[in-house]
Formats: C-alpha cells, sequence, structure tokens
C-alpha cells in the first residue's frame, strides 16, 4: 500500500510502499478514506520529536476492514473517526475519556497515530483499541476526517469558555485557518457572544464573514489591529480570546484586547510566550493552554455534524500529491482543511 511517510526531520515527507497491515488482538484494521493535514504536522516534519520514521496523518475517518481477536460491538464495514491522542487507556484521565491529557504521556512512546505510531496517510491503519473509534453516522468520511482535530480541538477550547460567552460577550478568534474556520462554526452553534474574526490574509477573513463571524480586523500590522479591537470591544475588552496561531504578535495582542476577569486560550503552537506582569493581562484573566480534547466531546463534534450545525470546509487531494499540499500549507495556499484520499 501507499503511505505517507515522516522519515527524518528537517527533510519533507516521502511516499512509499509498505505491506498492508494485519490486525492483531485487539486491534483494527482501518480503510482509510481521508487523512487530514494539519499545521501541526510542519512541527513534527521540522523539529526531531520523534527518533524514528512513521505514517504520517493523526486526522483520520474511514471505515473498518478487519477485527483483531476479541474486538466486539463493531463490524466491517462501519465508518468510524479515528481519536487522535493515545493515552494508557487506564490512568484517571484515560478512564474519563480525556485521553489528550493521559497522566502517563512522558513515559509513552508515541502521542498516537501520526505522531509516532502509523497514521491514516495510507491506504490502511491500524487502530490499537477499539475504544479508539467513534462512530460516523451518516456522515461522509473524507468530509468528516477534520472533525477529529481541526474541529475537537476548538470545540475543547470553547466548552472550556462557555461561562465567559454570556449574551453581550465578545470573542474574538484570531487565525482562520483549519482549526479557526470550524471555531467560528462552533462559537455561533454554542453561544450567543459577538464574534470578531482575526487574520492576516483577507481571503480567510471573507471566509470568516461568510461562515458568520460579525467583525473581521487585519492582524497583519499589531498596533493598528489592537486599536481596532479596543474600538470594537471598548473599555470593557474581550471576554474570550482564542489564539489558533500562537506566535508571539498574536500572544501578545490577546493580552493587549482582554479586560478583566477574562479568558485567554492559546492553540496555536507558533512557539510565542504569555509575558505576566501585575493587570498585564489584566486582574481576572484565565489563562488556558488546551491541547485536543476528549473522546465524548468527539462524540459530541460529531453530534454537531451530523446535525448540519457545522462542517468542515475541505479541500481533497489524492495520498500521491502529499509533499505538494504540505508545501501549500505551508505558504497558506490551504483555504479551511485539506484532506488526502488514499
Amino acid at each position: 500500500m501507499k503511505a505517507v511517510r515522516y522519515v527524518q526531520a528537517g527533510r519533507p515527507p516521502e511516499i512509499v510502499d509498505l505491506p498492508t497491515p494485519t490486525p492483531g488482538p485487539g486491534q483494527v484494521l482501518l480503510r482509510v478514506a481521508g487523512a487530514g493535514v494539519c499545521h501541526s504536522d510542519l512541527h513534527v516534519l521540522d523539529h526531531p520529536m520523534f527518533p524514528h520514521a512513521f505514517t504520517l496523518g493523526h486526522e483520520n475517518a474511514g471505515h473498518i476492514a478487519a477485527l483483531g481477536e476479541g474486538v466486539a460491538g463493531w463490524k466491517e464495514g462501519d465508518a468510524v473517526a479515528v481519536y487522535g491522542p493515545w493515552g494508557c487507556g487506564h490512568c484517571h484521565a484515560c478512564q474519563g475519556s480525556a485521553e489528550n491529557y493521559c497522566e502517563q504521556h512522558a513515559s509513552l512512546p508515541v502521542m498516537g497515530g501520526g505522531l509516532g505510531a502509523d497514521g491514516g496517510m495510507a491506504e490502511y491503519m491500524i487502530v490499537p483499541s477499539p475504544r479508539l473509534l467513534v462512530p460516523l453516522g451518516k456522515l461522509d468520511p473524507v468530509q468528516a476526517a477534520p472533525l477529529s482535530d481541526a474541529a475537537l480541538t476548538p470545540y475543547h477550547a470553547i466548552k472550556a469558555a462557555l461561562p465567559w460567552l454570556r449574551p453581550g460577550a465578545d470573542v474574538v478568534v484570531i487565525g482562520i485557518g483549519g482549526l479557526g474556520h470550524m471555531a467560528v462554526q462552533l462559537l455561533k452553534a454554542l453561544t450567543p457572544a459577538r464574534l470578531i474574526a482575526c487574520d492576516i490574509d483577507e481571503a480567510k477573513l471573507a471566509h470568516a464573514r461568510a461562515l458568520g463571524a460579525d467583525h473581521t480586523v487585519n492582524t497583519r500590522d499589531a498596533k493598528q489591529a489592537a486599536e481596532a479591537l479596543r474600538a470594537l470591544v471598548g473599555a470593557r475588552g474581550a471576554d474570550v480570546a482564542l489564539d489558533f496561531v500562537g506566535a508571539q504578535p498574536t500572544v501578545d495582542l490577546c493580552a493587549r484586547i482582554v479586560g478583566r476577569a477574562s479568558r485567554i486560550a492559546v492553540v496555536g503552537l507558533g512557539g510565542g510566550t504569555l509575558h505576566y506582569a501585575a493587570n498585564q493581562p489584566p486582574y481576572g484573566c484565565e489563562v488556558s493552554v488546551p491541547y485536543w480534547g476528549s473522546r465524548t466531546e468527539l462524540m459530541e463534534v460529531i453530534a454537531l455534524a451530523e446535525a448540519g450545525r457545522i462542517h468542515a470546509e475541505v479541500e481533497a487531494f489524492p495520498l500521491e500529491q502529499a509533499v505538494d499540499v504540505y508545501q501549500r500549507l505551508r505558504e497558506g495556499r490551504i483555504q479551511g482543511r485539506a484532506v488526502l484520499m488514499p
């Protein structure tokens, strides 16, 4: 089978031929329909996080092809999404479905499929346990693949911020890419807050407006952006700022535009640092660094998609175009989410 492999940090991915895997006891073989191309893959490709080669793709959906010995409750042909962060399965966090916060994460050899273990940018993928599968119902697996990260991650961040998102509240979303375009939809579906979308790309801002953003601000000039946001939110400041970039300019912008008793969630991996001083960020501001989401939250995200409340904007490509797609992602030439189809 064809597979897109991480080979070594600093090198582009390679498309290679591999044997089709066979599920062992307790495992499930997935016939992959779609694998999302995530910006965090670029961090994997660029930095020495893993010492070995593996198949990329941590945002996966498809159909069950075969069941290993002892697997019950599923059948061949079932359409499923794969829950991405793989924990130990036994600790308090994992037992509560929050494998994204597994207590044993530091001792685990892999973070998940496509993150140390073989992922879904291949014709087939081994899922180590059926607990990591979530049924897709009537959803198309190609369209649904990004729900397992691009929707789940902002959903987790937004769900934690719901107490701040009351009627009359202002929420600022920075970065309208794969995660940010889902965040706009989730906020419109879940909250009455006024939504202000920010990006350096006018096309992405237009996309945010089409998805329901109440206002948009171009953040290419940080000083002008802060002034424009302050003019919108007034002396009260923004109640919630969701940063899906995480670079120094966007982290600094969040700290400048939130008000007292507010919340900042830094989701992006841009390497920024939030600097603290008295009343900066303002008093009462809570800062969160959310990571992915729980299995039960993925079920909730899929339920929202089945109800037609959210949808991933998908650009689909054949698996063979993976190297070019990653380059397009680096250059900001993907709107919504790219999905590779074996």
